[in-house]
Formats: C-alpha cells, structure tokens, sequence
C-alpha cells in the first residue's frame, strides 16, 4: 500500500501522543527540547542567524536565552499540533481565551464579510479551528496542500472538525468568487516569505528588507471586506489569549501598501514583545532585495 508507512505513523504514533493527558503531554514535551535543543539540534544556526539579525542590539547571551525559550515552545507546539487531533471543542475553548469579538458581530449586522490576517506566534492553529464557536459569519482558512494525500486529508479533517471551510492556497481566488455573497470570515496567515518576491511588497521587518505577501489587501481590496488582526498572546504553558484588532473597515480608501504593512507592524510589535514565540525556524529572509 502506497501509503502503508503514513498509516502505521497516525495510528501507532501520532494518535496515542494525541490522547496522553495535557500534562503527560507536556512532559514528552520537556524530553523532546532536550533532544533537540542538546542532542541534536534542529535548525539552530538558522534561528540564531535570524534572531541576531533582528535584534542588533542584544547581546549573544541575550540571544541564547530567547532561542532557548524559543525552542521550549517550538516543542510545546509540535505536540498542541498533535493534540487537535483528538481534542474536543470544549478542551481547546478552555485553552483559548476570547476578547474583542463583538468586532466580528458588528460587521455581521452590517452584512459584511470579514478578512482576518495573522502571523505564526504563539499557537495559531487552536484559535483558527474554534473561530466557528465565536463566529456568526462561515469560519474559513487557507491551507498548504501536502504532497503526502493520506496525512493531507487527515489534517484537513482536523483542522475542519468544528466547523471551518478550508480552501487550499491554489483555490483562494475561486473561493472568493464563489462565497461572495455570503458571509464569511477569510483567515490569512501572512508572515511567510513568498515563492516569488517579484509578487510581495519589500518593506524593513525587524530590522531587515523583507518581502511581504499582498495577499490580504488584494482580497480586502477586491471585494470591500473590512481587515482584522487576530493578536495571539501565549498566557502560561497551554494558553493563549486571542483578541481582534481593526486593520482598515474601508479598504479601498486605503493608500497603496497601507494594510499590508499594518498587518506586519502589528505582528512585529507581538515579536517585540516576546521573541520567544514566533517561529524562527522559517527561512524567513531567503530572498534578498535586489
């Protein structure tokens, strides 16, 4: 069976570390950073190349101390991931604390779809798959296709088990198009460096030229939906806070570049305050500004 190895992974593997208890969980955690913060490393020089050029002014034991914690939650997450598997609605509400929806409420009376942008801090996945909870609008996100079907459709099951539609990255522009008279509620995650920079918007992003998707602003732009940003606050080990900022309510008032680098300052500012929780593992400045 072509997909016999994927098979024997989700069932002998993934789902019994899915269904350990949060705290059992969490320690298979602790043993997993020791592995990969000391045994074998795992992307370190990458993540202190970009943690030193972000932030110039700190110092090498600064740094260490962030890529650290960094990597204390780059292990947390690998197993939150895991556990959406077999979490129940109520587990992961009880984890994700909600203000600010009322924003989301009002432009639902206003018949208004949403665009909802954020980046990869703190837990993105746990707040994206309960927006149905909170959400009167239909929920729906864009996904990464996998190469591998079997774990592809697995994570697309999961990531929709409350409720969400999701829409892969090659269908984006077709899904608009189709759910434009509905009400609805586009999730973006937008802080990945682009295949093609000749299609992003190059702007300085913790201290370097970065090229930023456009994405949001087209769509937001396209079709006159309002911009939030969902800022995502690591509480303690285990939760996070989500609360709704307001980007632009009139997108096409906005002058050229305006949402998009709102967006990124917004998820700079999180970054600042708490390095340790966006994932520095990316290749995030592969592209260099010509």
């Amino acid at each position: 069976m072509k997909h016999l190895p994927s098979i024997i992974l989700y069932y002998l593997v993934i789902m019994p570390v899915s269904m350990l208890p949060f705290r059992l969980m969490y320690l298979l955690s602790d043993f997993t950073f020791f592995i990969l913060f000391y045994i074998t490393p795992y992307r370190k020089k990458v993540v202190m190349s970009n943690l030193r050029n972000s932030f110039p002014e700190k110092t090498e034991a600064e740094l260490k101390v962030i890529m650290k914690r960094f990597y204390r939650h780059f292990c947390d997450l690998i197993f939150e991931s895991l556990k959406t598997f077999t979490a129940s609605q109520n587990d992961l509400l009880k984890r994700v604390t909600l203000e600010n929806t009322s924003l989301l409420e009002e432009f639902y009376k206003k018949n208004k779809s949403l665009i909802l942008a954020t980046g990869h801090y703190g837990n993105w996945e746990w707040p994206a798959i309960t927006l149905p909870y909170h959400s009167s609008h239909l929920a729906t996100g864009i996904y990464q296709r996998l190469s591998n079907q079997f774990f592809d459709q697995k994570l697309r099951n999961t990531r929709a088990k409350f409720g969400m539609k999701l829409m892969s990255t090659r269908e984006v522009a077709d899904f608009f198009e189709a759910h434009r008279n509905d009400l609805c509620t586009y999730g973006f995650i937008n802080d990945q460096s682009p295949s093609d920079p000749k299609r992003g918007h190059w702007m300085k992003f913790l201290n370097q030229d970065t090229c930023v998707f456009t994405g949001v602003e087209k769509y937001a732009q396209k079709y006159d939906y309002p911009v939030l940003y969902g800022r995502i606050v690591k509480l303690k080990r285990g939760h996070y806070k989500l609360s709704y900022e307001l980007v632009s309510d009139e997108p096409r008032t906005a002058s050229p570049n305006e949402i998009t680098e709102k967006c990124a300052r917004i998820n700079e500012e999180l970054i600042r305050q708490d390095p340790a929780f966006w994932l520095w593992t990316h290749r995030r400045w592969k592209h260099k500004k010509m």
